[in-house]
């Protein structure tokens, strides 16, 4: 079955919101979210007997395998998505051989695909990336690279807000990731737009001041979300749920479990107004 079939199927199932975290291998996680002495190579089963989709963060750093793509789908449940992060050739380094890159991180993902388990492939863009004329081509060259699995972008700079920008992935096919993060300047801010089948969420938190300056990686996503900071996005999330077909949430303030905390209290929200 080609990747064309397979998402014409897949993509003809009701509309329906997705909540989850961004990764869920977290051993901080021990204790807090997970059982004290539960096995790393236990967490994702664990994991898949409450939220219906993770976000994979390891392939932006390592080129996946199709063996890995094969025990993700043997590990989880009928109906459980992966939402996958595009390694960082791809939206990072941008290297002049980036057909072989998107070719063979396509080619990992396949098993997924088959077992109906791919959900979109996340591109994040750096903050360096404005929305240019040299930057718009190479989004499109991408875009067709990806087809026809579904892809939605995040950037991180605040020109790639607007009409304008949401209307070119509109052109491409390319879902804009609405993003909560830090109130600082350049950064996009909590804008909501659906310019795809498929439309994504990411909380980062907004840790302001650990922001641009921290020691440790973890410790720009320390945050947890108050009742009244969820509710603001309550929404324009049923918003993007009347438009697409598919509405991935992905809590990304994961130090500590507060991804999960935050996870469970959205979707608290959204079943009391279903």
């Amino acid at each position: 079955m080609s990747y064309r079939e397979i998402f014409e199927e897949g993509l003809a199932m009701a509309a329906r919101i997705f909540i989850g975290t961004s990764g869920y291998s977290y051993s901080d996680w021990l204790g807090y979210f997970y059982p004290p002495k539960l096995p790393r190579s236990k967490m994702l089963e664990y994991y898949a007997q409450e939220f219906p989709f993770t976000e994979i963060n390891s392939t932006f750093y390592a080129l996946p395998s199709p063996k890995m793509s094969e025990a993700l789908a043997r590990k989880t449940p009928p109906g459980f998505v992966f939402t996958v992060k595009a390694h960082k050739s791809l939206t990072h380094e941008r290297p002049g051989n980036v057909v072989e890159f998107a070719r063979r991180f396509l080619f990992a993902l396949q098993p997924l695909a088959v077992a109906g388990k791919l959900g979109a492939v996340l591109l994040q863009f750096p903050y360096s990336f404005h929305h240019t004329p040299e930057n718009r081509r190479y989004l499109a060259g991408l875009s067709r690279l990806l087809l026809p699995v579904p892809a939605v972008v995040e950037f991180r700079h605040h020109t790639w807000t607007g009409r304008a920008a949401w209307d070119f992935l509109r052109e491409l096919g390319l879902g804009y990731t609405c993003v909560d993060e830090p109130a600082l300047r350049g950064l996009p801010g909590p804008a909501v737009a659906c310019t795809a089948p498929v439309a994504y969420v990411r909380f980062h938190g907004r840790n302001a001041a650990k922001w641009w300056h921290h020691e440790q990686a973890y410790e720009r996503y320390d945050y947890l979300y108050t009742d009244e900071e969820l509710r603001e996005w309550v929404p324009g999330i049923r918003s993007l749920a009347g438009k697409a077909e598919r509405v991935f949430v992905a809590f990304n303030n994961h130090y500590r479990g507060q991804a999960v905390i935050n996870a469970r209290m959205l979707r608290e929200m959204l079943e009391a107004l279903s």
